[in-house]
């Protein structure tokens, strides 16, 4: 009974997508305000019937309902609640459902917050969501439907993968499919701007909270999968260059290039064009990683094993999204110009290069990812490209853009005049290099110009980032929350690369054997195997070792890293030992089993790995204050048009 309710929600809600789309286009276009109100009625009906299925769905999972294809291919009676409840993602199936929930919690949203603008843009905006979540249904329905039933029902389901039974797992894929996702709301702005002809410095101060609060959980979602990996796969690291990493960093990437766009979109009527190039590109890069991950071209820990047909379909949609849009653009695109300059040196060159280095980043992460694709699909060659193209290819561009940070936090618009801060700006660049330099070679030793660069920006980026906020401080002056916010996620940022300059100049790695009674030494600490011990847990087996770490004779911390094996699907699993401080973490993680009581251990030593969580956090944390700026909840007066004396005078 539940599972038919919840599959006749997930119609309903494929249902209401339609007039959200025909009515929210074709109301704007002829003015039809009750046409226009039948979206938001659309949107919310369509909100509550795909919760209504998503809940159907995930009380299927809690009460092991075997007759479900997906919860049997997925679950297991032996499985925690917790990991019942995530599982409900944890596919291809379920993952496209909690999609479509976020799509309409982004739709619903959009149309509750949406009162200062005019009813005809809202409309179209909406409509444009309709036509995008019309599309994930329609794809849920005929190609992923989680609620096809299993007869005779299984006796036991199959289990969840054993990689996604993890609390981070659980958080991860929400947080990321929320990021995802909400690129689709500045996507729809910028379709219904070009429609309307009219792109103004309002349009803008509409879509950027809607723009940072995406890239905000985009972020997070990054970063907790970055964490994931670090203490679920037993390697250590925390970013591989995999290609469905990639997927997730290239819209994060443009993300953050849409949202400097706007800035100056919104205080100089500039970079229209840009700002809608970027608006699709973000959106249309999300939808390429969701192809990635579900048409089996690629082999990830991340990617879902999916048929071919499925990931044509997304490809045909991604194809019809780009395509409408971007034709759309080359017809609208001489409306968008502007005639306001600027100096070349001027906070808006900063945020043009800003721009140009971001594009360029996500361009050849795009072109290392895909390359290896497209030449196999022609059957030229079968390449990998690895981990050493994408670092140098992401250096080129991001080193010359975080030292640019700095100065370009603090540039007047029009034409830059520093004045006195020229000095403070000088003084900390000569602190941060003295710094950057004498205090890594002082603790760690020499390693190479790029690690000093490295921490070198990251100090200049921190202080500069503090430079407004003391200053507005220590003067009694009201601080805004754009302003508290920008210098937020820049300090976030200054803390990541911070601590991924230092994780990877420094860290200390060592493989060798361990049997109960041996110790060894690694970066300054004695690790010493006391015992083993097997273990049952809920749905797994598990060897675990006591490891003392000493140093200087006294104890440091006990760690107890396991080797699991999980019981349905025999899928063997590190679980590491991880000693977390906030300068250093200490990393065991147990391999095979040699004989003779011995096992193979990895031990590493991560030097400030806390920063990049610290930092990805902080920066997000930044995003978040900026939504909260006063402006973003004034109310329109007068619709300004493009091209118009009003525009000409804002900018």
């Amino acid at each position: 009974m539940i599972t038919e309710l919840g599959h006749f929600a997930l119609i309903l809600a494929f249902c209401l997508t339609l007039p959200q789309a025909f009515f929210g286009l074709a109301g704007a276009a002829y003015r039809k305000p009750h046409w226009m109100a039948v979206t938001h009625r659309a949107a919310a009906g369509q909100f509550v019937f795909a919760g209504v299925a998503f809940a159907c769905l995930s009380y299927s999972f809690y009460v092991n309902d075997f007759s479900v294809l997906y919860v049997a291919q997925n679950s297991n009676s032996a499985l925690p609640t917790f990991y019942r409840f995530s599982a409900v993602w944890g596919a291809h199936e379920g993952s496209l459902l909690l999609w479509l929930f976020v799509q309409a919690a982004w739709t619903v949203s959009v149309a509750a917050f949406s009162r200062n603008m005019p009813h005809a843009m809202t409309s179209r905006v909406l409509g444009v969501l309709g036509v995008i979540s019309a599309g994930f249904a329609l794809f849920i329905l005929t190609t992923s439907n989680p609620f096809e039933r299993l007869w005779p029902a299984a006796m036991d389901g199959r289990d969840l993968n054993p990689l996604l039974q993890d609390p981070g797992l659980a958080i991860h894929p929400p947080m990321l499919y929320t990021g995802y996702v909400g690129f689709s709301v500045p996507f729809a702005f910028a379709v219904a701007a070009m429609l309307e002809g009219k792109l103004d410095s309002m349009w803008a101060r509409w879509v950027r909270p809607w723009a940072t609060i995406a890239w905000m959980f985009l972020t997070i979602g990054i970063s907790l999968g970055g964490w994931w990996a670090y203490y679920e796969l037993g390697w250590g690291g925390w970013w591989a260059w995999d290609p469905v990493e990639n997927a997730s960093f290239m819209p994060w990437l443009v993300g953050t290039a849409l949202i400097h766009s706007l800035a100056v979109t919104e205080k100089r009527g500039l970079f229209k064009s840009w700002t809608l190039l970027l608006s699709i590109s973000a959106f249309s890069l999300s939808l390429l990683g969701t192809f990635l991950v579900r048409s089996g071209i690629i082999e990830s820990v991340h990617a879902f094993a999916s048929d071919p047909s499925r990931g044509l379909f997304i490809l045909v949609f991604l194809g019809i999204c780009i395509g409408a849009a971007l034709t759309l653009y080359a017809w609208r695109a001489p409306l968008f110009r502007s005639q306001a300059g600027f100096a070349p040196i001027s906070r808006e060159s900063f945020l043009l290069f800003n721009n140009v280095l971001l594009v360029a980043a996500a361009a050849l992460i795009l072109i290392g990812t895909l390359y290896p694709l497209f030449l196999d699909a022609f059957g030229l060659a079968k390449i990998s490209v690895g981990p050493p193209y994408f670092a140098i290819a992401f250096l080129i561009p991001m080193l010359p853009l975080v030292f640019l940070l700095a100065p370009g936090m603090h540039a007047s618009w029009k034409k830059a005049s520093f004045g006195r801060i020229k000095t403070t700006l000088t003084m900390l660049l000569i602190v941060a290099i003295i710094a950057g330099i004498a205090i890594p070679v002082a603790v760690y030793g020499w390693r190479s110009i790029i690690s000093a660069a490295g921490i070198v920006a990251a100090l200049w980026v921190a202080f500069s980032a503090l430079i407004e906020p003391v200053g507005r401080l220590r003067k009694g002056q009201s601080l805004s929350a754009g302003v508290l916010g920008m210098s937020v996620a820049h300090l976030g940022l200054a803390v990541f690369i911070l601590g991924a300059t230092t994780v990877e100049s420094y860290s200390e790695e060592a493989d060798l054997s361990l049997r109960p009674g041996q110790s060894a030494e690694h970066a300054g600490f004695v690790f010493t195997m006391n015992s083993l011990r097997e273990i049952d847990g809920p749905n797994y087996r598990a060897v675990e070792s006591e490891i003392v770490i000493t140093r200087d004779g006294e104890q440091v911390t006990v760690l107890h890293p396991q080797k699991r094996v999980y019981r349905v699907q025999t899928m063997p699993m590190t679980e590491a030992g991880i000693d977390s401080s906030w300068n250093h973490d200490l990393f065991i993680a147990m391999g095979d089993h040699l004989g003779n009581g011995a096992w193979s251990v990895r031990l590493q030593y991560k030097p400030m790995v806390l920063f990049i969580w610290l930092g990805a956090f902080i920066a997000a944390m930044g995003g978040l204050i900026s939504t909260f700026d006063r402006r973003y909840r004034q109310r329109v007066h007068a619709e300004v048009k493009v091209g118009s004396v009003a525009d000409a005078k804002s900018a």
